[in-house]
């Protein structure tokens, strides 16, 4: 008795520790996040940021986080402030970071430099009224530059200060504009334009090295966007410390009706008028300098006529200049970020490659690309490489859909990866998920498409399951391995679902023109494998009940979402965020328009077969599937409008309806509450059509 008292304990024990529990909205938010690794030049340090969620504004707090490069210790917290760090930057002789805060008594964001080596407070070193961002040290450590947003004709803070003061006694509100574009993203813009500074480290008095210039005066002068709606100038120092190279165009007022472009440009940090550096039907992003000082590197991609073009990594000589030269020739996927080997002699990037993120390596003159780690899952990200590093050092971001973002340390030589922290790992095992499996198919226009799975928790493979469709945004995107707050794939199919990720036509990561041929083909050729991609999963999965379907997408998902609301009855319902219905009106009030044309080949009024045929509002008699819409009111670039149509068309017709309108969101459901709200609301609704 004793005995089976005593086995029962044990076994009872054993099974509580290897116990896991599905995922569920509260664990995915409240995960702590990772993100924005920066090495220092001499390959000892990694600082990186850390935000700590809440479902409380006031309670989320984001800090600045230090770990060794080696993994010899446990992370260090560096910062405890309320406000949150940004855009840290190490000094070249690795003893000192500069990074943006908003701290107690500031009206604005400033710089503030940490001694890492010495220790001590952080201290302020800006005080500009318009505030800054974007800390870059310059070579010998004595000065900074950074980015400050500036009214028009302003020379001085003090004229800025001024302007602010007579805008603010104004005793009207109205917003006036002469020229595209006019919002963007969730906020009309404003005519403060981005400016590049440079303030000596100490005592020093910052400089506008952009005002009163020509560059800056002309209409259409912009700096590089961002997700969030801002501008950014990207600037680098030039090796020998007297100058910067940053991004900027001069023809951001010709968006709508043509593709505007960045260009690379030159300012000796003494002042004078910027030069440009970079010429024809191209758009730069991301200079950086080779660690020998002999070459200048950005991302390139050409302006065309098509509707997407892969970026590739451009090198120009240094300081001799020169047309840029291609050294990604022998690869047809998009680069992101990409750092270079301390003996200049290589080059590293990341790219998108079927789902995952892959990192090669390259010769710096060019070559051919070879897989510089062995990951056959996740995502890399942020990579990095130290100036001063003896051996062959990368760090980076890697992450999978089942692991949450991570510091590691890159050995290209053995093609393996290192984890330098460990911030979610045991939450991360304690959660019922599996990871994504894969599967292809060939469509009926003899294409490859690629598919992944998520499965539910406590899966078992000999019941039925009903499907759940979901759709990328972009289209000029991919879904990925990764995990994402917006679609989670296992907090959806925790719900007891298999959900189903396709990589359409239109994707990006499976070649250039793969993601081009979708031109003139928007909605019908996306849906099609869509709706293939079911069916292929439906046979090869005998877990799917093909009974018991559900499409759901935002974005250009929501797009989906609604073209298959007019062209199919298949799905038992339907789940759309952020989608146009009116490809006409979405046109008219985006806040980026010309792309649209491009891919119907012509403005509205000529009316081609795309505008006739493939604008869901033109089958609005077809609409029968139930249909949830959920929307932010501050979405401008799939304006409510387009929501509203579609309820209106949904009511007309007497289809099952529910309409969600979010006061707060943007084009994505940011609050941590609304968030909650909207997987509810979604577990509600595929609940009442797809539960037996």
């Amino acid at each position: 008795m004793l005995f089976s008292r005593a086995l029962v304990a044990v076994l009872t024990l054993s099974t509580f520790a290897i116990a896991k529990d599905p995922i569920t909205h509260e664990r995915l938010w409240m995960m702590k996040r990772v993100s924005n690794p920066v090495v220092s030049p001499d390959g000892k340090w990694v600082v990186f940021t850390m935000t700590e969620p809440s479902y409380e504004e006031s309670g989320q707090s984001s800090d600045l986080w230090i770990v060794p490069a080696d993994g010899s210790a446990k992370a260090k917290k560096l910062t405890s402030s309320k406000g949150a760090e940004s855009g840290a930057a190490w000094s070249r002789d690795s003893r000192r970071i500069a990074f943006g805060a908003k701290r107690e008594g500031d009206d604005a964001a400033q710089i503030y430099v940490m001694d890492v080596v010495g220790g001590g407070e952080a201290q302020r070193v800006t005080s500009l009224s318009t505030g800054v961002s974007g800390p870059v040290w310059s070579p010998d450590g004595k000065s900074i530059a950074f980015l400050s947003n500036v009214y028009p004709g302003a020379r001085t803070d003090e004229d800025n200060k001024k302007i602010a003061a007579e805008r603010k006694a104004r005793k009207y509100k109205a917003r006036v504009y002469d020229s595209f574009p006019i919002r963007a993203w969730d906020h009309w813009r404003d005519d403060l334009q981005v400016h590049l500074f440079v303030q000596a480290v100490g005592n020093g008095k910052a400089r506008d090295l952009l005002a009163g210039t020509q560059l800056v005066s002309q209409k259409g002068f912009a700096g590089a966007g961002t997700s969030g709606g801002g501008e950014e100038l990207q600037p680098a120092w030039t090796p020998d410390g007297t100058a910067l190279v940053f991004v900027a165009s001069v023809d951001r007022n010709k968006s709508a009706y043509a593709d505007t472009s960045l260009h690379l440009y030159q300012v000796s940090v003494a002042g004078g008028e910027p030069r440009v550096i970079t010429q024809g039907h191209s758009s730069y992003a991301k200079p950086a300098f080779r660690p020998d000082g002999k070459a200048l590197y950005a991302l390139r991609e050409p302006l065309n006529t098509e509707v997407h073009n892969n970026s590739r990594l451009a090198m120009m000589a240094w300081p001799a200049g020169g047309a840029a030269k291609d050294v990604t020739t022998g690869l047809d996927f998009s680069v992101n970020s990409f750092a270079f080997s301390s003996d200049s002699r290589a080059v590293y990037f990341t790219a998108e490659d079927q789902g995952l993120e892959k990192l090669y390596a390259l010769p710096a003159q060019g070559g051919k690309p070879v897989v510089a780690a062995n990951s056959t899952s996740g995502v890399y990200g942020s990579i990095q490489s130290p100036a001063g590093a003896v051996k062959p050092l990368l760090t980076g971001l890697w992450s999978s859909a089942v692991n949450p973002a991570e510091v590691v340390r890159i050995d290209p030589e053995a093609r393996s990866h290192k984890f330098l922290t460990e911030v979610n790992t045991s939450n991360a095992a304690a959660i019922d998920w599996q990871p994504l499996k894969h599967f292809w198919f060939t469509s009926a226009k003899g294409r490859k498409i690629h598919n992944m799975i998520a499965l539910p928790a406590n899966f078992d493979p000999n019941r039925k399951y009903p499907l759940l469709v979901l759709m990328h945004g972009g289209p000029h995107s991919m879904w990925r391995d990764e995990i994402t707050l917006r679609w989670n794939y296992h907090l959806l199919a925790a719900r007891e679902y298999v959900v189903l990720l396709t990589n359409y036509t239109g994707s990006t990561g499976f070649g250039e023109k793969f993601a081009q041929v979708m031109k003139g083909d928007p909605f019908q050729t996306p849906a099609e494998e869509i709706n293939q991609a079911a069916d292929e999963a439906i046979k090869q999965f005998s877990y799917v009940d093909g009974s018991r379907q559900c499409a759901a997408g935002a974005s250009y998902g929501g797009h989906l979402a609604n073209w298959l609301e007019a062209t199919t009855t298949r799905y038992k319902c339907l789940i759309s965020h952020a989608g146009l219905i009116n490809m006409e009106s979405q046109w008219g009030t985006s806040d980026g328009i010309y792309h649209r044309e491009v891919m119907a080949g012509g403005p509205p009024w000529e009316q081609s077969s795309v505008w006739r045929e493939q604008n869901p509002i033109r089958r609005a008699k077809n609409f029968k599937t139930p249909m949830m819409l959920t929307v932010g009111e501050n979405d401008y670039r799939v304006p409510l409008n387009q929501t509203l149509e579609n309820w209106s068309v949904l009511q007309r017709m007497q289809v099952p309806s529910k309409l969600i309108v979010f006061p707060d969101a943007n084009h994505w459901i940011l609050k941590p509450e609304d968030s909650r709200f909207f997987y509810q609301e979604v577990g509600r609704w595929l609940g009442q059509y797809l539960k037996n």
